[in-house]
């Protein structure tokens, strides 16, 4: 019997990544960890900027009004949901990154829009649009299950609240996110590429 696959992020993510699950014919557990909320924040004068970083839709999504101001900035995406979510907010989108933040380097004076949880860039202007929130779901659905492990924050998070991770596996999007889980679970695999669908297909390797 195929273990059903458990979707820690949060919505609209979860429900995305859910899909895709179920579109292959496998079970899975909507069990967000957290839920994104927007945060206060002005937009500053784009012109002293040549391009915006999105690491997240979230950033897309949240960010509210004051994005408008920014749209003449050519946008760098990290994969393509955050590209298209961009995309449909009317900016032009000249980079999508398939490796993280980290792969994106667009030259000159850089803007980037995150969640209140980021990697710092130091060679960047940073403005908070956004937290994920915590929440405390009910995870007795997990045993036996493999949960999937979008952030190294979700990682440590799931490690906090579940008690006993003997009858868990985990699948991580990136070798950091593995290390943010801590050991003792029943088995473990990492994404070859830190997208939605590689972290699907490593978890399925553990389902069986």
């Amino acid at each position: 019997m195929t273990r059903p696959l458990a979707v820690l992020r949060p919505d609209p993510g979860n429900a995305a990544t859910a899909a895709r699950i179920e579109a292959l014919g496998h079970g899975a557990l909507r069990l967000p960890l957290f839920v994104i909320r927007p945060v206060a924040w002005t937009a500053p004068n784009p012109t002293s900027y040549d391009s915006l970083v999105l690491s997240s839709a979230n950033a897309v999504r949240m960010a509210g009004p004051d994005l408008a101001r920014l749209g003449a900035l050519p946008v760098h995406a990290v994969g393509r949901a955050t590209a298209l979510a961009a995309q449909a907010a009317g900016f032009t989108v000249v980079a999508v990154g398939e490796g993280g933040v980290d792969a994106l380097d667009p030259p000159g004076r850089v803007l980037r829009l995150v969640g209140r949880d980021h990697r710092p860039a130091p060679a960047a202007s940073t403005i908070t649009v956004y937290a994920s929130e915590g929440l405390t779901p009910d995870l007795s659905g997990l045993i036996d299950a493999t949960a999937l492990l979008h952030s190294p924050r979700a990682a440590a998070r799931l490690a906090e609240q579940l008690a006993d991770k003997s009858r868990v596996a985990i699948a991580a999007i990136s070798p950091a996110a593995l290390a943010a889980a801590g050991p003792g679970w029943r088995a473990t695999a990492v994404a070859d590429r830190p997208t939605d669908d590689a972290l699907i297909a490593a978890a399925l390797t553990l389902a069986d």
